[in-house]
């Protein structure tokens, strides 16, 4: 046997078993730690994937399949108008739903093919941080305003780094990288119109079937709320037409779906979860039947979930474990973490956009992370600053930006993010 190729596994064994053999059992604080680790997931599967993850996969898949990335790229050429790129750059995330993994090869191959650095560097920061699942998460779980934060800051963030760029490295050359984009013209199977429609009809499904009642008991939201099943039926009755006629899928497979979906929703008028996870479920086994853009926008959907739920609700877990549900503690003690980045000052701020940039988050496991750090006394300013640094960057994306734009070009980047995600957390914590 050799030793230096089995070191590796010899190792993680002897710390499983030492871990194994102190584990303090009869700790009360480990042992309410993992009741709090568990009763978060529980949580979680109750309150969020049902209504909220499931949708926000299937509109993610759709805009994979039905947004062609070069209909995006085509855009961030050297030849693009400057106007016409950032505002491209700034929305990719949204368009093109990628991960600060799968953001790296798209950014080195548009940079490498002459695309301005400017837009370049406003794609490689939107591109994650504009991710339409964490968008959706963030406002589920830590608020509607921190959603609406996150997105607008991210979009401003987009922007100004990359302007920022272009202005700071206005007069270095690139040899050999001034080859324009060229993609080959598509020819799009519905129009801008129905494509709009088409998305706003299942994003507005999203937001009614978890619209909660608005503070105060006379608030005028609360007439939404208390008819929101009514309205998201509606919704998903438009939408079945529009499978129909616009996504070209079998009219006999969705009209059966509708139908025990409606006669779900009549027996379990209390509990509309149940036709609303049918709906799911039958949405699933029509397009997984048919051929062409049905089938690849379940491919798409179902490649997005088996990704990231796993890594999600290992998060859930290990939030659970370490800082416990909101009002509730893990193995950490709440005064270390209101120690460090409680309130609002500039250390916090800080603090929480460095430690985000250099982190490395598996897709939509910084909002458990966030859940549980803010209940343990974490500021909402630092919370912020680290949504805002952490999902664009982290010490591994950092080596491959290098190699892309050099080291020089990548620490003002950098820097320019945690500046940016600090100051943003400052304003943000005061307001709120």
């Amino acid at each position: 046997m050799e030793l230096k190729r089995e070191w590796k596994p010899l190792t993680g064994i002897f710390i499983i078993f030492i871990i194994l053999y102190y584990l303090p059992i009869d700790s009360f604080r480990l042992r309410n730690a993992i009741t709090e680790s568990l009763s978060l997931a529980k949580w979680y599967a109750r309150e969020h994937v049902v209504l909220c993850l499931i949708p926000a996969f299937f509109i993610a898949g759709a805009i994979s399949v039905f947004v062609g990335q070069a209909s995006v790229m085509k855009y961030l050429g050297a030849g693009a108008k400057k106007v016409m790129a950032y505002s491209v750059a700034s929305v990719s995330g949204g368009i093109l739903a990628v991960c600060s993994c799968t953001v790296l090869p798209l950014f080195a191959g548009i940079y490498r093919m002459g695309a301005g650095l400017g837009p370049a560097c406003a794609f490689l920061y939107a591109g994650p941080a504009i991710n339409v699942l964490a968008i959706v998460l963030t406002a589920r779980v830590l608020g509607p305003e921190m959603g609406i934060a996150r997105m607008i800051g991210a979009l401003v963030f987009s922007i100004v780094i990359g302007l920022m760029m272009q202005v700071i490295f206005r007069n270095e050359s690139r040899t050999g990288t001034d080859t324009k984009v060229v993609l080959p013209a598509e020819q799009p199977a519905r129009s801008l119109g129905q494509n709009v429609t088409y998305f706003g009809l299942m994003v507005g499904i999203l937001v009614f079937a978890n619209w909660s009642e608005s503070a105060g008991p006379n608030s005028n939201w609360n007439i939404i709320s208390e008819n929101k099943w009514i309205i998201t039926a509606i919704l998903g009755l438009i939408f079945a037409v529009v499978l129909i006629f616009w996504i070209k899928i079998d009219w006999r497979k969705v009209l059966t779906v509708s139908a025990i979906t409606i006669i779900l929703a009549i027996i379990f008028n209390d509990k509309p979860v149940i036709p609303f996870a049918a709906a799911a479920i039958g949405l699933s086994v029509i397009l997984s039947s048919e051929k062409g853009e049905g089938e690849n926008w379940f491919d798409a959907t179902w490649d997005l979930a088996k990704q990231i739920f796993p890594l999600l609700l290992l998060g859930v877990l290990i939030a659970g474990l370490f800082l416990g549900r909101p009002g509730g503690e893990g193995l950490i003690p709440s005064r270390w973490i209101s120690s460090v980045v409680g309130g609002n000052s500039i250390a916090a701020n800080l603090f929480a956009s460095v430690v985000g940039a250099f982190m490395y988050f598996a897709t939509l496991t910084e909002i458990p992370i966030l859940q549980g750090l803010i209940g343990n006394g974490m500021g909402k300013g630092p919370a912020l600053a680290l949504l805002l640094a952490g999902p664009a960057l982290s010490l591994p994306n950092m080596l491959v930006i290098r190699s892309v734009i050099g080291t020089k070009k990548t620490a003002i980047f950098v820097l320019l993010v945690i500046i940016m995600a600090a100051m943003t957390g400052i304003i943000y914590g005061a307001i709120f």
